[in-house]
């Protein structure tokens, strides 16, 4: 789970295993009560309550939401986040940090800014060959 401000970038995140629900991570959501709001899907819902700033988005609603989910997808491709084989927790907790860095790096380089359509060009192609050829 991501906390992101109102320019794109990253200032709060937590993990945990796949086994963990959702709505476990909502005393962190509770944090941020009174600072911003935070869009995640119907899953984050618990029974006995959400926080004020919970805003549970339903398929197509609050296009924000999506636009980052995107740029994550796109580093997990950077990133080789999925083909992560780590052992030990700290070494996947580590990798998870550099990926946050990442993405803070990559909203202040270009930015997240929508053109005159409204559409926000995604594109971290130049920064995928520069990752590639600093690596190998």
């Amino acid at each position: 789970m991501s906390f992101f401000d109102h320019m794109g970038l990253v200032v709060a995140w937590e993990c945990a295993t796949a086994n963990v629900l959702d709505k476990t991570f909502q005393g962190l959501i509770r944090q941020f009560e009174e600072r911003m709001i935070i869009l995640s899907d119907t899953a984050f819902h618990a029974a006995d309550g959400d926080p004020t700033n919970l805003k549970l988005c339903r398929r197509g609603a609050w296009n924000d939401r999506i636009l980052v989910e995107t740029v994550l997808s796109m580093l997990t491709v950077v990133c080789h986040c999925k083909k992560v084989m780590h052992r030990v927790w700290e070494y996947f907790h580590a990798r998870l940090v550099f990926t946050m860095a990442a993405f803070n790096v990559l909203v202040r380089w270009h930015g997240l800014r929508p053109n005159a359509y409204g559409f926000v060009p995604l594109s971290i192609a130049e920064f995928s060959l520069q990752y590639t050829n600093t690596t190998s």
